[in-house]
């Protein structure tokens, strides 16, 4: 077993397995319906979502207050290894999660009502769900185009004079808590439209 868990990549094809297996004892293979499917998107969905925000959290809960303890010498640990790597999991979730929440509305019907917040009948579900969702693509939006390109300066992975970064890096910390306050009625949209 430790064999397994000691590579990222073993664990989380484990993880995989063990879903795999789970899915064959509670699903049979007549039931890939499109009950099924919008199942399996949903799983997706939040899986990816789990790791955006799981990051996003990260940032704001434990990098970002830490960064100020940490002696100056060792700050490149952070700024050259572990931010970059971070921010591509972070940038490729916000964008599976974005993609697959959109399928999954088309999928169940509903897209247009939702991003019309409840549409002409005012389904409350709708209108719930889309909440969600145009938060979500707010969020995704900042991801993207505001707090990549500006922690791109910031950690010097694009060139940028020393104010430059200070700025960037100030711009790409107001637009990362900017998603974190979003990302709070954002879950709570989301959940509550499977419950209203």
């Amino acid at each position: 077993m430790a064999s397994v868990l000691e590579k990222l990549e073993r664990a989380v094809i484990a993880g995989f397995v063990l879903a795999a297996i789970i899915f064959w004892l509670l699903v049979r293979p007549a039931a890939f319906d499109h009950g099924y499917w919008t199942f399996f998107m949903r799983w997706l969905h939040v899986l990816s979502g789990v790791m955006w925000i799981g990051l996003l959290w990260y940032f704001n809960f434990v990098q970002i207050p830490s960064m100020p303890k940490i002696p100056d010498e060792q700050k490149p640990a952070v700024s050259k290894v572990i931010a970059p790597t971070a921010l591509y999991w972070f940038r490729y979730a916000a964008l599976a999660t974005v993609v697959t929440g959109l399928l999954l509305a088309w999928m169940n019907g509903y897209i247009g009502q939702a991003l019309m917040l409840g549409g002409a009948e005012g389904v409350p579900q709708h209108r719930a769900i889309g909440i969600g969702m145009w938060l979500g693509l707010i969020m995704a939006f900042n991801v993207w185009f505001l707090i990549w390109p500006n922690q791109q300066k910031a950690l010097g992975l694009v060139e940028a004079t020393p104010d430059e970064k200070k700025a960037a890096a100030r711009m790409a910390m107001l637009a990362s808590r900017t998603n974190t306050v979003l990302s709070i009625p954002m879950l709570y949209a989301m959940v509550s439209a499977q419950n209203i």
